[in-house]
C-alpha cells in the first residue's frame, strides 16, 4: 500500500472525530455539507474513500486545512507552514514566527463570548503588544477593563494580571507579540518634511 493510498485510509477516524467534537449528528452534517448522511457514515467508518468534492465541504465546514484533514506530512518551508492551535473554548491560536528567543508573534481568533463573563487573570515574565485586527477585544489589565476596536493597540507588562476575551458582539481576531522582560518595540517615525 503506497502513501497516498495509507493517507486516505486514515481520514475516516478523523472525520468522526471531528464531528463529534463538533458534537453535531450526520443528518446535521449532511445538511451543511451537502453529502448525504449515509455517505457520510461510509467516509467515517473506511468503507469509502472520499474524493476532493467531498474533501473540500467537510474541510470548510470543520474549520480545517485539507492538510489537517488528511494528515499530510508537513512540506515547505516551516516559518510559512505553522498550524494553528485549537483550544477547548473554541479559540485558535496561530504561531506566526518559530525561532528561539527573541519576540514571538501570534494570531488569536477567539468566539463570542457574555460581555459579563469572570476573567480568569494570569501572570508571566515578558511583555506584550497585542494589535486588534476584526471584532471587539475586551482586555482586563489589572483594575482596567478595557474594550479595544480594529485598529487600536495595547502594550504591558506581563507581570500585571492580564486577560483577554471576545464580547457578544462576535468573534475577535488580533495580533500579540511577546518579548522576554524588559524588551520593548523600536518604534521609528518619519521624519516632519521641511
Amino acid at each position: 500500500m503506497g502513501e497516498p493510498d495509507r493517507t486516505l485510509d486514515a481520514v475516516g477516524p478523523r472525520l468522526k472525530h471531528l464531528r463529534l467534537r463538533r458534537d453535531i449528528t450526520l443528518t446535521d452534517l449532511a445538511a451543511e455539507t451537502g453529502i448525504s448522511a449515509s455517505t457520510l457514515s461510509r467516509l467515517e467508518a473506511g468503507l469509502r474513500r472520499p474524493t476532493l468534492e467531498q474533501l473540500l465541504p467537510l474541510a470548510r465546514v470543520h474549520g480545517v486545512t485539507l492538510d489537517e484533514l488528511v494528515g499530510a506530512p508537513p512540506t515547505g518551508d516551516p516559518r510559512i507552514n505553522l498550524r494553528p492551535i485549537t483550544c477547548s473554548d473554541g479559540s485558535v491560536i496561530l504561531p506566526l514566527t518559530r525561532r528561539p528567543g527573541g519576540i514571538q508573534a501570534y494570531k488569536y481568533v477567539l468566539p463570542a463570548s457574555a460581555d459579563d463573563r469572570e476573567p480568569d487573570l494570569r501572570t508571566h515574565e515578558g511583555y506584550d503588544w497585542v494589535y486588534v485586527l476584526n471584532g471587539t477585544l475586551r482586555l482586563v489589565l489589572g483594575e482596567h477593563n478595557l474594550v479595544l476596536t480594529p485598529g487600536e493597540a495595547a502594550e504591558f507588562d506581563t507581570r500585571t494580571p492580564h486577560w483577554f476575551g471576545a464580547t457578544s458582539s462576535g468573534p475577535v481576531e488580533f495580533l500579540s507579540l511577546i518579548g522576554k522582560q524588559g524588551e520593548r518595540a523600536h518604534v521609528r517615525a518619519a521624519p516632519k518634511p521641511d
